[in-house]
């Protein structure tokens, strides 16, 4: 029994310094792998294209024309091309107009079944919503 209150502390803190490693790993192998011209997102949220790469830091393009020099460690993911092209002008991915169609389907075989109706609300009603009537004021048309 006690060495098992002994061990149980022992193998989580293995196993957190273990998932740590990995995550750090997987960091420097994705600061490694930078190279001018590949879309990445930073920790910010901004995203950008790589200019150049030096040992510590890096040059990405925010806009067109204007460079900005951030830390490798500022990069949070480096993005394919094709998902950067659809995050920077709007396109939407391959599976996100299959989904569109699908919905669009859906929509349109809905709209089919009950007609959208524009029409307003009954005048009696309109009444006693309006101008705060009763229901006698709207009845006699006062």
């Amino acid at each position: 029994m006690n060495l098992i209150i002994l061990l149980l502390p022992i193998l989580a803190i293995l196993l957190m310094f273990r998932s740590q490693k990995k995550r750090q790993a997987s960091q420097q192998q994705m600061q490694t792998s930078l190279e001018p011209g590949a879309g990445v997102r930073t920790i910010g949220g901004m995203y950008a294209l790589v200019k150049s790469v030096n040992e510590e830091t890096i040059e990405l393009e925010v806009a067109p024309g204007v460079v900005a020099h951030y830390t490798k460690g500022a990069i949070a993911a480096v993005l394919d091309p094709q998902e950067y092209d659809a995050i920077i002008n709007g396109r939407p991915t391959e599976d996100e107009l299959a989904e569109d169609e699908s919905s669009e389907l859906s929509e349109s075989s809905a709209s089919e079944e009950k007609p959208l109706s524009l029409d307003k609300a009954p005048a009696d009603k309109k009444d006693e919503s309006d101008n705060g009537g009763t229901g006698a004021e709207a009845q006699t048309g006062k």
